[in-house]
């Protein structure tokens, strides 16, 4: 079995990364449902409620885990343990941190490690707010490079730099880049490298298991699932490098609300159930749209014939819920959206609702004004085809 075979199934077989010894062996469900769950207490709840809490009781000297609001939170703790668990396995001295959203979290790795003087590669089709980051560090003294995901080509731009940032697959294109080549290349020269794992999910793709020193995710999106809630988290192995992460976190305050963290807990026991079905409608949606002829530019790192299905399938352990494709322009594809009747026209991705948004009206993307982002939900695969087919129609009058 490859693991492009495994993606669709369930959860069971431990990929091309291979599985390490304690909850590493069991399935992905099996972990999803329990992670970062307390020691059973007689009469109290599975997972514990919201904390609510500026301070706590202090006496004396402050020792212990929880002094103030700002530093720790009893929720914030088992939300950590549970990605932790999940981004890796099995693995010790793994930390997770939680912040109120996804650039929150990004922002600490590069902002905590980098000064003036630094160089910084960056992706240059990567999320759209990655350009407003790249003014900022510029501003800061800092020199940034940028490259395309597609090819591995930031190993051309490596050289002498402090961080690498790696997004893949990238948002909004899917292309992949080789996660071990570009880790293996930046470590040998002592550069740090950090892996926006937002689209893939820790179910879907482990960077620290493939070398990187931070992974880093929107926990916005197919993490928690439900569109409800803004969350971000940064989980890394080496206590060092994580040591300015949480620094950074006091010191702006990039802190996460203790309900949205509990709702965040919450959703992670359906990951893998909403992840196999967003996956499995993604699949079949590309598929379909393959025989469309007004589509052009169709990516999706499952399909065998995409660009990026070699270097994912080795690496990928789920393709993820998002499909992109271009129509002939802007008003067709405003027409086809306009047509849609199961699928929300929103900005975000990886909720149980699809979505799909032209994503040339935000102007921050390098793609055709017909160019559609789309997120399969856990509809009925029947329905979520049927409607996108019948748009396409509609649209094409």
């Amino acid at each position: 079995m490859t693991s492009g075979d495994f993606v669709t199934g369930t959860g069971a077989d431990a990929g091309p990364a291979g599985r390490s010894e304690g909850t590493a062996q069991r399935g992905d469900g099996t972990r999803a449902v329990r992670a970062g769950l307390p020691e059973p207490v007689k009469y109290e709840p599975t997972l514990p409620g919201p904390v609510f809490a500026a301070h706590f009781h202090l006496a004396g000297e402050p020792t212990g885990p929880y002094t103030y609001g700002r530093d720790e939170n009893p929720t914030w703790t088992l939300l950590e343990r549970a990605i932790g668990e999940l981004e890796a396995p099995g693995q010790d001295g793994v930390e997770t941190l939680a912040f109120p959203s996804g650039m929150a979290a990004i922002s600490a790795v590069l902002f905590s490690h980098v000064r003036a003087g630094d160089v910084v590669v960056l992706p240059d089709d990567g999320y759209q707010v990655l350009p407003l980051v790249r003014e900022q560090l510029t501003a800061f003294g800092v020199e940034v490079r940028t490259a395309p995901t597609a090819g591995d080509a930031q190993l051309d731009v490596l050289e002498g730099a402090k961080l690498l940032w790696i997004e893949t697959p990238s948002n909004p294109g899917l292309d992949v880049c080789d996660l071990r080549r570009l880790v293996e290349a930046a470590h040998a020269q002592g550069t740090l490298v950090a892996v926006d794992n937002t689209l893939a999910t820790p179910l879907g793709q482990r960077p620290l298991e493939l070398g990187a020193d931070f992974s880093v995710a929107s926990g916005t999106k197919m993490l928690t699932g439900h569109g409800d809630i803004l969350l971000g988290y940064v989980t890394g192995r080496d206590a060092a490098l994580m040591a300015p992460v949480r620094r950074w976190r006091k010191v702006v305050g990039a802190i996460p609300g203790p309900m949205e963290a509990w709702l965040a807990h919450r959703s992670l026991a359906t990951l893998q159930l909403r992840a196999d079905r967003q996956t499995a409608n993604a699949r079949v949606l590309a598929e379909a749209l393959l025989e469309r002829p007004e589509v052009t530019g169709l990516r999706y790192p499952g399909l065998p014939d995409d660009p990026s299905y070699k270097i994912a399938s080795q690496q990928m352990r789920r393709f993820g819920c998002v499909v992109s494709f271009t129509l002939p322009t802007r008003e067709h594809a405003d027409r086809f959206l306009d047509a849609l009747t199961l699928v929300d026209d929103a900005t975000s991705f990886g909720g149980v609702r699809s979505t799909a948004e032209r994503r040339g009206r935000w102007g921050g993307d390098a793609v055709p004004e017909g160019f559609i982002r789309f997120s399969a939900g856990a509809e009925d695969p029947e329905d979520l085809v049927a409607d996108v087919l019948r748009a396409l129609d509609a649209a094409a009058r």
